[in-house]
């Protein structure tokens, strides 16, 4: 996608911006990346220090995670291998698109986060939007975190526990909602407490290796089957039409690390769109097979039998599964923290910019504004993943959140981006790149409203 000199005006007052600084307070930004303060680089002026090889692998760090438990169920929704895998292939080609826009209209406003690209680019209303989305987002994926976290020390608990499972014989302390309340209060809270979390990139490097090593577990547990196996009914079709589009959110929310790749891009030794091009496709690739290969490995071994988490499906005393359910442990103990940062310092960028004070005037305040929002964010996602046990019902509504980073926000910054030019006579290149950021919007807007009304009509009312 070729740039068009001057095709955006990187004057905030002409895209509704306001030169107040509470409205450029600190908002988010990757923290797996060390990012050149924007004052210090010229637009178009390669600044960064990340080449493109360590770009593919932090696009692909940001892609993977606890993501890929829900594949196989979503395999089994879409209505078979053969419907799953075409399904990711056709929205790969839009959700690489997605991304390179983003790249495009980063260069083009000179802006190095996602938001911050939709407030230059797209305006006020679009802009605020994406904010609330982005903090919804995060919100529902911590909630999504701590079932995880509760799901995978049942097992683990059942395996170590080797007393009758007779009526009210249980202990208290197996009680799932202790254990995740332990876990929670013990390793998740003093975690997100701390104004900055770069301490934990180390640690997320760790839990990357985890999803690797899941992914492979399943693999092999296909190729080489428990004996204690039985055989199993593979659908090979959907139940019915619209039961495909259920698999959607489940994609979009493995798939989605848009939100991070702005920054990513603008800490590129070279931030240049056309090699963004070759990064993203790389890493969506690499993803693309992680995700494949856990999807279908896992949707044969149990077919239409599987759960929404698939290691549930796997017997407690499985010694390799055991330690597949450790990792994810770790992995999500790890990413609950990034995430709930992420959707702080929104909400921080919000506030700031609805009080009208500077981030230097309130310098006094924000240690008591972030234990409160800690606090209160941490108490109801907490709550919330008590009472709503069943990570399919959290994927279903996120899910769409997740459309609308991958489809709608791309696709309506591309629209504006090629509206804003300056041009005698439209070409029919431009003609083609606005009608596919009406289509972008188009299909992330149909993707979010069937997902969201499903979850509501049929997931959240059951």
């Amino acid at each position: 996608m070729a740039q068009a000199a001057g095709s955006i005006n990187t004057d905030y007052r002409d895209w509704e911006w306001s030169a107040d600084a509470g409205e450029r307070a600190r908002l988010l930004q990757s923290p797996s990346v060390e990012a050149v303060p924007k004052s210090e680089e010229s637009q178009g002026n390669g600044a960064g220090a990340t080449s493109a090889l360590g770009a593919v692998f932090i696009v692909v760090n940001a892609a993977l995670g606890a993501g890929l438990l829900n594949f196989p169920a979503a395999f089994n929704m879409a209505g078979g291998v053969a419907a799953g895998i075409a399904l990711q292939m056709c929205m790969l080609i839009f959700i690489i698109g997605g991304l390179v826009i983003l790249a495009y209209c980063s260069q083009a406003s000179n802006e190095r986060t996602y938001q911050e690209v939709v407030w230059a680019v797209c305006g006020k209303v679009p802009g605020v939007l994406c904010e609330v989305a982005i903090a919804v987002y995060t919100f529902g994926t911590c909630i999504a975190f701590l079932i995880i976290i509760g799901d995978q020390e049942d097992k683990i608990i059942a395996a170590l526990v080797t007393e009758p499972e007779e009526a009210g014989s249980s202990r208290w302390y197996t009680d799932r909602k202790f254990t995740i309340s332990i876990t929670a209060f013990l390793l998740i809270l003093p975690l997100s407490i701390p104004k900055e979390i770069g301490f934990q990139k180390y640690a997320s490097s760790l839990s990357v290796i985890g999803t690797w090593y899941v992914t492979a577990v399943i693999i092999i547990k296909y190729i080489w089957p428990d004996k204690e196996l039985v055989p199993v009914e593979i659908p090979t079709s959907p139940s019915t039409w619209m039961a495909v589009f259920n698999a959607m959110p489940t994609i979009c929310f493995g798939f989605q690390c848009h939100v991070s790749s702005v920054p990513v891009f603008n800490s590129m030794k070279q931030p240049e769109v056309k090699t963004w091009g070759a990064v993203v496709t790389a890493a969506m690739v690499i993803a693309l097979f992680v995700y494949t290969g856990t999807g279908v490995c896992g949707f044969l071994t149990f077919g239409a039998s599987v759960d929404q988490d698939v290691l549930l499906s796997y017997p407690s005393n499985d010694i390799p599964v055991a330690l597949a359910r450790a990792f994810i442990i770790l992995c999500v103990l790890t990413s609950y923290p990034i995430l709930h940062f992420c959707g702080r310092a929104v909400l921080e960028g919000l506030w700031l910019r609805h009080t009208g004070v500077t981030v230097e005037e309130d310098v006094v305040r924000e240690r008591r504004r972030r234990l409160l929002q800690t606090i209160s964010w941490f108490l109801l996602t907490l709550l919330l993943a008590l009472f709503i046990p069943d990570i399919g019902k959290v994927i279903s509504v996120i899910g769409g959140l997740a459309a609308c980073f991958i489809f709608v926000f791309p696709g309506l910054c591309l629209i504006q981006a090629k509206l804003s030019e300056i041009q005698e006579t439209r070409a029919v290149s431009w003609w083609a790149q606005v009608g596919y950021g009406v289509f972008m919007v188009t299909l992330g807007a149909f993707i979010f409203g069937q997902t969201t009304a499903n979850a509501i009509f049929v997931d959240l009312a059951a």
